[in-house]
């Protein structure tokens, strides 16, 4: 509706298109180098933080939402963990991340990540509109683009800006701006999804618990003393409703069973969903005065608790070049966003692929293919190259020398 009648016109260096960690993380740190934003989702604040999603931060990622004054309720709730176990062939095998890169990561889940963001933003008086709806974004081309939207009033505002960031998730409709003619989509889908419980139970294990067995995936998350987050492999199409508590339970059990007894510390399950993922990037993430973060550029599986960090990475990136497109530099200061954003998006998508094939059982795998599987974990536990390249890749490559 380019020509609709709007009922308030604004200007304003950037604009933000999501609401979630990566738009309100870019908003934060362009807002504390004096930069003003103003960030539309078509979430309420409310439904945003009441869907619980879990979260490994990188060391980095953790550091910069201390550092740069989100919050540092990370420190008193998150829990750091100095390595991840893989249990596999019945037995418990640490990876010691600390011991062999001398990094960590804290467990802290994204939907915390998003209320600290909130709570920043509405403390420094950043401006964020929630529960929008026909958000148009406008003249992405040229050096005037305008996002429009309907508050949740019913009045109609138009906002000029210099630059606009698509952050809109997985669903975005910012990606869809690039013309077909100039994006190239990559992209993997998996046979198998992950069927995610909540349980009110002690903690079965200190840190993350990997499981593969013959029986498929499985992994063993924490969330607080008394309630915890696990998951198990499942078919994409599988049924939340075909799953007792005693059923899931035994699953459970039986995919992180071995000859040390270990066994998961058992309780009232208090939420049960099934999990799809994906792989999928897509090329150019700038396009003209658009670019666009997280989600709404790449996804990868959750496997390997890359997702919330890329996210993180990209607005680090991302809230440089703008600034120094901002000032002097002009627009060409864009051009460095892309390439330094994609080398990690897909050394990234690389790790989260091949941990999702290691671990998982493929449907109508041979017992040749579950060996060799076996021998490959072997080697990725069994020599200090294989737990070096796991424990560097799940704690994110430090950028600090590099970026």
């Amino acid at each position: 509706m380019p020509d609709a009648i709007v009922d308030t016109v604004a200007s304003v260096p950037v604009a933000i298109v999501g609401a979630g960690p990566a738009g309100l993380m870019l908003a934060h740190l362009l807002g504390r180098a004096g930069v003003g934003t103003v960030v539309l989702d078509t979430r309420t604040r409310h439904e945003i933080e009441t869907t619980h999603r879990a979260g490994i931060l990188e060391a980095d990622a953790a550091r910069a939402l201390v550092e740069t004054g989100v919050s540092e309720r990370i420190l008193l709730d998150g829990h750091e963990h100095e390595g991840v176990e893989l249990r596999f062939g019945g037995q418990p095998h640490r990876i010691d991340f600390k011991k062999l890169v001398g990094a960590s990561v804290w467990l802290y889940p994204q939907t915390d990540v998003f209320i600290d963001l909130a709570d920043a933003r509405e403390r420094d008086g950043g401006t964020v509109h929630f529960g929008v709806r026909d958000t148009e974004v406008l003249d992405i081309t040229t050096d005037s683009p305008k996002v429009r939207w309907t508050a949740p009033d019913g009045t109609r505002h138009e906002l000029r800006a210099r630059y606009v960031v698509g952050a809109d998730g997985s669903r975005s409709g910012c990606r869809d701006l690039v013309p077909e003619d100039r994006r190239t989509r990559y992209g993997k889908d998996y046979p198998f999804a992950w069927f995610g419980i909540m349980a009110e139970a002690p903690m079965s294990a200190p840190e993350l618990v990997y499981a593969h067995s013959e029986h498929g995936f499985a992994l063993i998350s924490q969330r607080t003393a008394t309630v915890q987050r696990m998951y198990f492999q499942c078919a994409p199409d599988e049924s939340v409703d075909a799953w007792s508590d005693d059923r899931i339970w035994e699953t459970l059990q039986a995919r992180v069973a071995g000859e040390d007894g270990f066994r998961l510390k058992e309780g009232p399950i208090l939420e049960k969903k099934v999990l799809r993922f994906r792989s999928f990037v897509q090329e150019p993430m700038r396009l003209g005065s658009m670019a666009l973060a997280g989600d709404a550029a790449h996804t990868v599986p959750p496997t390997g608790a890359r997702g919330l960090n890329l996210a993180l990475h990209d607005v680090k990136v991302l809230a440089e070049v703008l600034l120094r497109a901002l000032g002097s530099e002009g627009a060409a200061a864009l051009d460095d966003y892309q390439p330094r954003a994609l080398q990690r998006v897909w050394r990234a998508q690389n790790f989260s692929y091949w941990m999702t094939r290691l671990l998982h059982t493929a449907p109508g795998a041979t017992p040749f293919d579950l060996r060799r599987q076996l021998g490959e974990l072997d080697n990725a536990v069994g020599t200090r190259a294989g737990r070096t390249f796991l424990a560097e890749q799940y704690t994110g490559w430090p950028t600090a020398d590099r970026d």
